[in-house]
């Protein structure tokens, strides 16, 4: 009997200590942040394997859509609907890429780092952004 205590005192801390270390982000969907329009509130977020990232829809008309070509070997398919709180979460390494569908000219467009793995990093650099997100996305890319 005392090893069976044991065993679950082991057990719990092991699932609390997991816990711990878990660190989603929230990332706001927004049409306006200071002196920036059709936004995402958060630009780049560093997640561990395992987290999930929440978008909230504060404002409406957006959504998040994972850039072909922008995620890791293996990441399948990922479009939110418009006006929806989302979430996801990222069980494999790497850099993901993704925009807001009818903004993403306009420099609604952001990068999730998971697991501080960069190995996708040159796919990445080859997205053909436009507009707007042409001219943000190089200091972006930057800073991954």
């Amino acid at each position: 009997m005392k090893n069976f205590k044991n065993l679950a005192l082991i057990l719990i801390s092991i699932l609390f200590s997991t816990n711990a270390l878990a660190q989603d982000e929230t990332i706001e969907m927004l049409n306006k942040l200071d002196k920036e329009t059709m936004v995402y509130s958060k630009k780049v977020v560093r997640v561990n394997v395992g987290d999930t990232v929440f978008w909230k829809a504060t404002d409406k008309g957006h959504n998040v859509e994972f850039i072909k070509g922008g995620v890791p070997e293996g990441v399948e398919k990922f479009k939110s609907k418009f006006n929806k709180d989302t979430q996801y979460t990222f069980e494999i390494p790497g850099i993901y890429a993704y925009w807001c569908t009818p903004h993403k000219n306009m420099g609604m467009i952001g990068f999730v780092v998971v697991g501080d793995d960069k190995s996708n990093l040159e796919a990445i650099k080859k997205i053909r952004f436009s507009a707007k997100s042409k001219k943000i996305a190089p200091e972006l890319i930057n800073s991954l």
